[in-house]
């Protein structure tokens, strides 16, 4: 698939590279943190938390409220799932990475989605990026043959477990985790979520 770079316009639906922030102090952090050869998520860490810069990530891109950062890391090059949040996720690229994205307004009232809408988009090492609440996203993929490595910042409890099942609205069937609806690949065997992704479980192969 082709895979543009988040300073091409075509990333603006989808979210927009923040500049102004000072956060090499989160990316040597970042340094410390496991590299596994699949794919590790952490929600939330101590170390990353303490570093100076979260404090004026939490004021300037999420207006002061309570955020918890973890990192993604590892290898990976297929979709598996698309997730979303009611809110905007922040990643801190500490190596190149590539973010497979959607928009929530393209999922049908059935809850399914068509993988072949999805655009797949370069993130450079050291860049900011904000991925807008709308935007479908999953775990990032790898440039060629190297590891990647995110800090994934949240408000905080998003991701932990989820509430008592409802049957309230057709989206609730979608809701995995606090604050994440999550639709799956039926490839990627995700157990207890929703096989909704319809289409070939794209690759950045």
């Amino acid at each position: 698939m082709e895979i543009l770079n988040v300073m091409d316009k075509a990333f603006a639906p989808y979210g927009k590279v923040v500049t102004g922030l000072n956060v090499s102090d989160l990316l040597a952090a970042l340094e410390k943190t496991p590299k596994p050869d699949d794919v590790i998520y952490v929600a939330s860490d101590e170390a990353l938390e303490a570093c100076p810069s979260v404090e004026k990530i939490a004021y300037s891109l999420f207006g002061g409220m309570p955020i918890q950062v973890g990192y993604c890391n590892g290898s990976n090059y297929l979709l598996n799932a698309v997730e979303y949040h009611r809110d905007s996720e922040v990643n801190v690229a500490l190596t190149d990475l590539i973010l497979i994205l959607g928009k929530e307004q393209d999922i049908e009232a059935d809850g399914t989605y068509q993988t072949e809408k999805m655009e797949a988009f370069l993130v450079p090492a050291g860049t900011v990026v904000e991925v807008y609440a709308t935007t479908l996203h999953y775990a990032p993929c790898n440039v060629n043959k190297n590891k990647f490595c995110t800090a994934v910042i949240l408000p905080k409890g998003t991701n932990e477990d989820a509430p008592a099942p409802q049957n309230n609205t057709a989206e609730d069937k979608l809701l995995f985790a606090k604050n994440k609806w999550l639709i799956a690949h039926k490839d990627a065997k995700i157990q207890g979520a929703f096989e909704g992704l319809i289409g070939e479980n794209l690759s950045v192969k």
